[in-house]
This record gives C-alpha cells, structure tokens and sequence, in this order.
C-alpha cells in the first residue's frame, strides 16, 4: 500500500508548486531534513513556471521501467516484472517479441533501462540492461545490444556487452543506460546489498561503468584503464548504492541520480575515478552515511534528501524555451514521494533551488524521466498491479 505525500513529504519537501525554493548545496550528509527550508533566502513566485499538461499515452500497464523515443513517432517501452517488451505509436500498444526466458526477474531487478543508439535510423540497434540466469549457475545484471526488425514486431540479439554486473535477491539492482555525447555507453548499477561492492573497484556493483557500445570494450579514457583486473577497467565512478537515474547536462557534465537508505537520496556530479563514499561494509550496516567522510577525496552529493528519502529515481535535463522557468532545470522522478522534484543547478553545479509542481502529484509512484525530439518529457510510474501508465508532460503555453 503506498504511503500518503504528506506521511513522507517531510520538511525537505517543502518547495510545491506554490514556490521556488533556493538552497545552497549541501554541505554534509549530517544535516537535517529541513535543510532546503534553512537555506532559503526568499521564496520566488511559482508564475514563473508554466502549467503543465500531463497526458496518459499508455495505461493499464504493470510497472513500466523504462520508455524511449525511436523514430517516426514509435515509443519502446520495458516492463520490469513481466519483462515485456513493448512498442506504441499512434494508440496503438504492441508486444514485441522478445527472448525474455533471458531476463531474470525478481525483487527490484528484471527487465530495466533502455537506451536508442544514435544510428538508430539506418541500424535499428537499442541496449537493455537487465537480470539475467549467469553462466554456471546463480544471476547477474548484463547489457545487451538488440536490433528491432523494421516491422517493429520482433528483436533479435545483437551482442551481449556486458555481464557480471552482481545480483543477489534483486535488491539494488540498478541498472540505467545513457550514451554521452561522446558515444560511451554509460551503466549505473546497483550494489546488490552487498556491502564490499562499492568500494571494491574489481566489482561492478555500486558503480558507474563506461563502455564502448560497439564491442563492449572498456572506454579507452576510463580512469582505470591501465588496471590489471578485467572489470576495473570498465570503472567510472564508485561507492554508490543504487544508481537509478543518469543523465548528461547540455554543458555536457554527467550527473546520476540514487537511492539513499532512510536518509540522503542523493543527486551526484560524476568526476572519473570518483568515490561518493558509500561504504556500509561487511554486514551492509545501512546506518552507515551515503557519503562517509572519513573516506579521503569522498564526493558529497550535490543535492540531498535529507530524511525522509522520497527515493529519488530516473532523471532528464529539460530543454526548450517553451518550459519556460523549468528549462536547464533537472528532473527527477520519485517513487516514494510519488513526485517529480525539477532542480536547478548553477555553472559550478551549485544547488539553486527545487520546485515540485502539483500537476504530476497525482499518479502514483514516478520511476523514469526521458524525453521527446519536442523537448516533452515521458514519464513512468511504478504502482503495480496494472495501475501503470506512461505519461507525457508539457508546458502549457
């Protein structure tokens, strides 16, 4: 049963779509769930911001993790439980076929990102990440390179890029796709509640991973290249929990977007060879800060939850002089806050301030952000039980 907004909110969810709250960044995972409130200088009026229409493309759908713009209009979409693969265009809902006797459900973990390659008008080729029965026995989380056949009714494996990512119940799973501007393939990845993952850098859970979306290689610029352990070399950044949201800003900086525990979802500026300091050791004592200090060179998020969490998820930069005051603001979708919370971050990725509007309070748990060619978002929500939907959001002009 899903809590109610006010039972969770907290303080730290003060900005509604009455007001646009600034705040500085955050200065310690110790601080307080009113630290946004602390901060604030001035409340600036929210008739800055544009209405937002909220439209149900799709609906009656069970937990849809992901959706993605292709081409001539067609969305794909995965569902996480079912491991269905779907596409829809013009109203019209389709199943794809698809090996999904591959994927492995359970927990939090099945059928999740998905990412379009940027050839996809002449190659067709789209990546998912999601659990899959491991060689030998027992599961991991793997990314895989498909080609959808020009009816769109059928996907056929390209190549499996990368597996070993670890599993265990399907807690912490992960798992969110992003190709960067430079062509990298980007995976965050959860660290499977096992609590020497993070920080072990010859493990690739509780990490951000760089690969060459082609063959799978390593990128040749990751920090760790020159390591003498296979898996090392995939290593971006590390000391995560559960990466559920990346996405790259227009100055072409890479932000993700995590879990916390009780305390401190957190919103990260990725750095290669990075450590954000999660470290909750043997026995995973969830206790432990996000970002453990005493951890030398650990980064500190640059936003915060505080506790409450509101269990921030995926996120998309928005774009477009018709958003208005939302435009170059980060929006990130909650599921226990049943939320989108859209962030603004300064040059320096200094926290400006947070606004929520109303508008998307209304549909649930939210789990994935991405957008149109339009500069419209798609997001997903996460109720189960055939409550789901895909919805479209826009400015009102």
């Amino acid at each position: 049963m899903r809590r109610s907004v006010l039972a969770i909110c907290g303080l730290v969810c003060v900005t509604t779509a009455l007001s646009f709250l600034p705040a500085q960044a955050v200065k310690g995972n110790n601080a307080g769930s009113d630290r946004n409130a602390r901060d604030s200088a001035a409340l600036v009026s929210a008739s800055t911001f544009p209405g937002l229409h909220v439209t149900r493309i799709v609906g009656g759908r069970n937990l849809p993790w992901d959706v993605q713009y292709t081409s001539g209009g067609r969305l794909l979409i995965t569902e996480r439980q079912s491991r269905h693969l779907l596409t829809y265009r013009a109203g019209k809902l389709r199943r794809v076929a698809f090996p999904s006797s591959s994927v492995w459900a359970s927990g939090e973990t099945g059928l999740m990102s998905l990412e379009i390659d940027p050839g996809w008008r002449t190659n067709r080729r789209f990546y998912t990440c999601h659990g899959s029965p491991a060689a030998g026995g027992g599961h991991d989380v793997r990314v895989v390179a498909w080609r959808l056949n020009a009816a769109a009714t059928a996907a056929t494996r390209s190549r499996t890029l990368l597996t070993g990512i670890p599993a265990d119940s399907g807690r912490h799973g992960g798992c969110r796709l992003l190709i960067a501007s430079n062509g990298a393939l980007l995976v965050g990845t959860g660290d499977a509640a096992i609590g020497t993952n993070p920080q072990d850098l010859t493990s690739l859970g509780g990490k951000t991973l760089r690969l060459n979306r082609m063959t799978g290689k390593p990128w040749p610029t990751n920090p760790f290249i020159s390591s003498s352990n296979a898996r090392t070399r995939y290593v971006f950044t590390f000391g995560h929990r559960n990466v559920q949201g990346l996405a790259q800003r227009p100055d072409g900086s890479l932000w993700s977007v995590e879990h916390g525990t009780s305390r401190d979802d957190e919103v990260n500026r990725l750095v290669g060879g990075g450590n954000y300091g999660w470290n909750p050791g043997p026995g995973y004592d969830e206790s432990t800060p996000m970002t453990d200090t005493d951890i030398a060179g650990a980064l500190v998020a640059k936003w915060s939850s505080g506790s409450p969490t509101i269990a921030t998820s995926g996120a998309a930069w928005v774009r477009g002089k018709t958003w208005g005051a939302y435009e170059n603001t980060l929006a990130v979708a909650a599921l226990k806050g049943e939320r989108v919370v859209f962030m603004r971050f300064d040059s320096t990725g200094t926290l400006v301030g947070t606004h929520t509007p109303t508008a998307l309070r209304k549909y649930g748990r939210l789990r994935s952000v991405s957008t149109l060619p339009s500069g419209q978002l798609m997001v997903t929500t996460a109720n189960a039980d055939g409550h789901d939907s895909v919805l479209r959001v826009q400015p009102i002009r």
